[in-house]
């Protein structure tokens, strides 16, 4: 037996850890849970729990349990036990076990947060919360670079979408005066006419098509399959780009029945499912292999979504259901392949059959169901696809044949997954013994449960679709699933479609080899775009700082004291009063003296090459301020002034005397000189300006009088200024305290250094 190439393959069966198992009776429980709220869900009897949580922001923690959030959330928690108890296995002795757990537990706790959310607000924390996790999840293997990569484009694609969908929440909520979502259903006329209902319906479907990888944001989740099979069988097949699918079917009666609204959604939902069917067929690694058929069935289901008729809404929600059960299982049987191989190239595998038997079941059983065979629940929801493709009220004719031509291609794709690995030409490493039963549990559990659903259709219409769908469309039109709807035109696209893939898959060589040369010779793909656009950014980055932040103090300076200068013109520019009436007031002797001395020593400080003539100059001017308050009546905050002033210039005194000797400066030339000197005249004439202006306006006492009436009733000082800062402002002054004694520790640690050097 030759020995696989994957580290995690290696391990021993025998010695595996329990945390997955034992982990999994948390969704475990919660889908019991859910499952026994499914009379009530049908009966149309929603469970709706509430707590204030932001009053000022009008945010309530609600939680809403309808139809559609019943049927997402059994898909989250089914699949999540199922897939805990598989990576126990396959992620063995892997030394970040238990944070692998952790973080595919919070993962699994925010999708049902997010699709249990009434609040938009609420949904969109844990839309975020969704991304941050997957990106870890991605980038688990976080020593590969090619990891690290693709969980960086994962987030940036799904977060850049992340931030305009809070600009369409917020928007809505500004429209409404609501966040609920429930209240919002109310409201929908509201929305549809108002003006700004293209701008929210643009930032809604950007968050949902980053989320969903639908065209052109669908190339991050191929390479999202550098993550371990567990993570790659949960978020990429059943939940994270599911999100996007949830939103808009949510949103749907808030937002949808308008022509952008259909237009939109089933032009990028056809062109999203046509383009990942034909990049599938030519793709060699199983794991992008379902990444694609997966991109083309986000494509199917957003193509449906846009339609407001039952069959089509119908068609959406049960192919939802149907591509998240045959999904995790095949992305589990690749992980099945690729550890026992370590090889996940299809070109490279084969016979496996008779050494993995029930992996080899489970993979036929799905890809029946992938290629909608008879008797498959997959072949109800195909059937249901092409009924919903010719209700659509737009482009019907697009529909049609976006689905037919992804299907066909998917039934070729289906048929490629489950024989040649399994009973095609031995080549390569074979494993002598099937995977242990944790491994080969999920992907038969879910195979089975679309036979198991197949042949039931009556029973999960009833149930599981239906309820979803009157969530989206309260209607009387009857909703039911049939194993065989007699013969009609849905029936005929249904068997065009499976003569059409076995077409394709006798000439899948030929086919892949020109799909793979097409796609070679594309002149650019969007992925390359996206690097692109990060090298642009990275370069404008490095620009602005060399141009902005080179380290020379005088030009931080003047870009500060500029911008400032320039946003306080620009606000003057809308003041209409400039009646300046001045009032000259009478100054004593000594006041006119203390003023001239205060302009010679700021001449001596610009002019002087002398540190120490330096520091006395300006604790001249700081000495000369203080006597201004103390002239105008304020003592204490002339006290104030002169301490702090003292305080400093001894600090400054001492640091600055241990340094060498100023030399005299180069003239650094005319223009500069210039630059010099405008700023700093036009810094004077605008705080002079300012003050003019403050002088103009009548001066408000409702703080004073505030103040003056309570500071001895409230606080027991008579002395207004100490009330205000130890009792009505204790926390800031606190803070300046906390500022000040950091600020002295920090000053005392550089005069010992110097000292000691």
């Amino acid at each position: 037996m030759t020995q696989p190439n994957n580290p995690i393959a290696t391990h021993d069966h025998e010695k595996v850890f329990w945390i997955g198992r034992l982990s999994a009776l948390i969704p475990g429980i919660i889908f019991v849970w859910i499952a026994f709220q499914i009379p009530d869900l049908a009966a149309g009897r929603p469970l709706q729990i509430s707590w204030l949580w932001v009053p000022s922001l009008n945010v309530e923690l609600t939680f809403f349990l309808d139809g559609l959030s019943g049927l997402m959330g059994l898909i989250i928690t089914a699949i999540g036990a199922l897939v805990l108890i598989y990576a126990d296995a396959y992620m063995g002795k892997h030394p970040d076990l238990a944070k692998f757990f952790v973080l595919l537990h919070l993962f699994l706790i925010s999708m049902l947060g997010l699709v249990l959310s009434d609040n938009l607000l609420v949904l969109f924390v844990f839309w975020e919360l969704t991304s941050v996790f997957s990106f870890l999840l991605i980038g688990f293997e976080h020593t590969s670079e090619s990891s690290r990569a693709s969980a960086r484009q994962a987030l940036l694609v799904t977060g850049g979408g992340g931030l305009l969908l809070l600009v369409g929440i917020v928007l809505m909520g500004l429209i409404c005066d609501t966040y609920s979502i429930q209240d919002l259903m109310t409201q929908s006329d509201l929305l549809r006419f108002h003006k700004l209902y293209l701008i929210v319906f643009c930032c809604v479907a950007a968050g949902a098509f980053t989320k969903s990888a639908q065209f052109p944001f669908h190339f991050w989740l191929p390479d999202a399959m550098t993550a371990p099979t567990p993570i790659s069988a949960f978020l990429h097949s059943a939940t994270l780009v599911k999100a996007g699918l949830y939103l808009m079917a949510r949103f749907d009666p808030i937002l949808g029945g308008t022509m952008v609204w259909m237009t939109t959604l089933v032009v990028i939902g056809a062109v999203t499912a046509v383009w990942g069917s034909i990049v599938a067929i030519g793709q060699k690694d199983l794991k992008r292999v379902l990444a694609h058929t997966t991109i083309m069935a986000l494509g199917v289901v957003m193509m449906f979504l846009g339609g407001r008729s039952i069959p089509a809404l119908t068609a959406a929600i049960t192919f939802l259901l149907v591509h998240a059960l045959y999904k995790s299982a095949l992305f589990m049987v690749v992980g099945n392949i690729d550890h026992q191989t370590g090889t996940r190239q299809i070109n490279e595998i084969g016979g496996l059959g008779r050494c993995m038997p029930v992996t080899a079941l489970a993979a036929a059983m799905a890809a029946l169901s992938m290629a909608g065979f008879p008797l498959f629940f997959g072949f109800i929801g195909k059937e249901i696809m092409y009924k919903g493709a010719l209700a659509e009220p737009v482009y019907p004719a697009l529909a049609v044949t976006a689905a037919l031509i992804a299907n066909s291609l998917m039934a070729a794709v289906a048929a490629a997954i489950a024989l040649r690995p399994f009973w095609g030409r031995p080549c390569g490493p074979r494993p002598t013994t099937e995977t242990a039963w944790p491994m080969w549990l999920g992907p038969l559990v879910l195979s089975g449960i679309g036979l198991g659903f197949g042949l039931i259709p009556d029973w999960v219409g009833r149930w599981l679709i239906k309820p979803a769908v009157l969530a989206l469309h309260p209607t009387r039109e009857k909703i039911q699933l049939k194993l065989f709807y007699g013969f009609n035109e849905a029936l005929l696209l249904s068997i065009a479609t499976l003569c059409l893939g076995a077409g394709i898959y006798w000439q899948r060589r030929a086919i892949r080899a020109v799909t793979a040369q097409f796609i070679k010779q594309l002149p650019m793909t969007f992925a390359g775009c996206f690097d692109q656009l990060l090298r642009a950014v990275a370069w404008t980055a490095s620009l602005q700082t060399r141009t902005l932040q080179n380290g020379s103090l005088f030009r931080y300076l003047v870009i500060i004291i500029g911008t400032i200068l320039l946003a306080i013109m620009w606000a003057l520019t809308d003041y209409q009063r400039f009646e300046f009436v001045f009032k000259l007031t009478p100054i004593s002797i000594w006041q006119g003296i203390l003023v001239l001395l205060m302009l010679m020593a700021i001449i001596t400080a610009i002019r002087s090459t002398s540190r120490i003539l330096t520091i006395c100059a300006l604790g001249v001017i700081g000495a000369g301020i203080a006597l201004i308050f103390l002239s105008f009546g304020a003592p204490d905050v002339a006290l104030t002034q002169l301490l702090v002033e003292t305080l400093t210039l001894i600090i400054v005194a001492i640091v600055l005397l241990r340094l060498p000797r100023l030399q005299t400066a180069d003239d650094p030339g005319p223009a500069p000189r210039l630059l010099r000197f405008g700023l700093a005249l036009t810094s004077g004439l605008v705080v002079t300006l300012l003050i003019f202006l403050i002088g103009l306006q009548p001066v408000d006492r409702t703080v004073t009088e505030f103040y003056e009436k309570a500071s001895y009733v409230q606080a027991h000082g008579r002395n207004i200024v100490n009330v205000i800062l130890v009792d009505f402002r204790s926390l800031d002054t606190l803070g300046e305290i906390t500022v000040v004694a950091i600020s002295a520790i920090a000053c005392l640690a550089l005069i010992r250094k110097h000292e000691q050097t």
